[in-house]
């Protein structure tokens, strides 16, 4: 006879939804690596050094994502990329594999270069007489200020002097040009601290711009958003500037039209302010000589809709006369 759900044991049930809860988000995690999920086949490719590729970057065939670079080994005197190619791709037994620059930043890709007939086999090792590396600008940089830090200028300079004295009777314009290429490295050796100064400062420049690549590729992604922004709010400033536009037309139309009965208006409106203007004293006396008027009628009304009036001198009226008895 079955329990009710209801009657069993709360902490038994809950041990069990954790450990099914945990074992879905693993799942999740690892979905790539699942032999169902993360299907694909896998290759690799020797070259003879990395050039910046790293684990995680595309796999791209005529510039379509088809995989991504599972790992980077050291395998002697090359490296080995090991990568995964995990949508329905046709290439070759003698297929090519170059790393190529995905961005200014540094950021590289795997390109594979179909070729041959067939279909290359799986787990098939790409040899390095089939691969090319990519131009590492950084490690040129790098390069190049250890070798200039390494060149003697003071030997340079005298070389280029000597080489002008055992051509004293050589042609005048050859003669300027050694002597040219003289100051040249005199200019050399005399900056030689600056130079190597700026080179070490191109090294630290190039390194931190190789650290901060992950910072500069989210503010790339930042403008995009506010250039999209910007796109999808394309239509209401114009429909905005469109309706400021008819607003204008029709105001302009509106002052053509009422412009015969303003002129007349404001003609008579200036004749007004004129006459205003003119007896502008008389009109201040007026107002000062209206005051204590004004003052004693506000004081007569102040108790209701009547007023009292008050006359001296005037005479008491005459009794009336009453009807007498006969």
């Amino acid at each position: 006879m079955s329990v009710p759900f209801r009657e069993r044991n709360p902490v038994v049930i809950g041990a069990i939804s954790i450990a099914v809860l945990a074992a879905l988000l693993l799942g999740a995690f690892k979905a790539g690596s699942l032999p169902l999920i993360g299907g694909g086949d896998t290759y690799r490719a020797a070259f003879n050094d990395a050039s910046g590729l790293k684990p995680g970057d595309e796999v791209r065939i005529a510039g379509v994502r088809v995989g991504k670079v599972d790992a980077i080994e050291l395998d002697g005197n090359q490296v080995v990329a090991k990568f995964k190619v995990d949508t329905p791709s046709k290439f070759g037994r003698e297929t090519g594999a170059q790393i190529k620059i995905k961005t200014l930043l540094g950021d590289m890709y795997l390109a594979l270069e179909p070729e041959g007939s067939g279909q290359l086999a799986e787990d098939a090792l790409i040899p390095r007489s089939r691969t090319q590396s990519a131009f590492d600008v950084v490690s040129a940089f790098e390069g190049l200020a250890g070798k200039a830090e390494d060149i003697d200028v003071d030997q340079l300079g005298k070389s280029f002097d000597t080489l002008a004295e055992l051509t004293d009777n050589t042609p005048a314009a050859f003669q300027g040009t050694l002597r040219g290429l003289s100051r040249l490295s005199e200019t050399v050796a005399s900056r030689n601290d600056q130079i190597g100064e700026l080179l070490r400062n191109l090294d630290t420049v190039s390194g931190t711009l190789a650290n901060r690549d992950e910072d500069l590729v989210s503010l790339m992604k930042d403008s995009d958003v506010l250039l999209r922004a910007l796109v999808a709010r394309r239509e209401a400033v114009h429909t905005l500037l469109v309706s400021t536009n008819r607003l204008s037309l029709e105001l302009t139309a509106l002052v053509r039209q009422t412009r015969s009965d303003l002129k007349p208006a404001l003609d008579n409106l200036k004749g007004v302010v004129d006459t205003l203007l003119k007896n502008q004293n008389n009109l201040d006396e007026s107002l000062r000589l209206l005051e204590p008027f004004y003052r004693v009628f506000a004081n007569t009304l102040g108790s209701g809709p009547w007023f009292d009036v008050y006359i001296e001198n005037l005479p008491p009226a005459p009794a009336l006369p009453t009807g007498g008895q006969g």
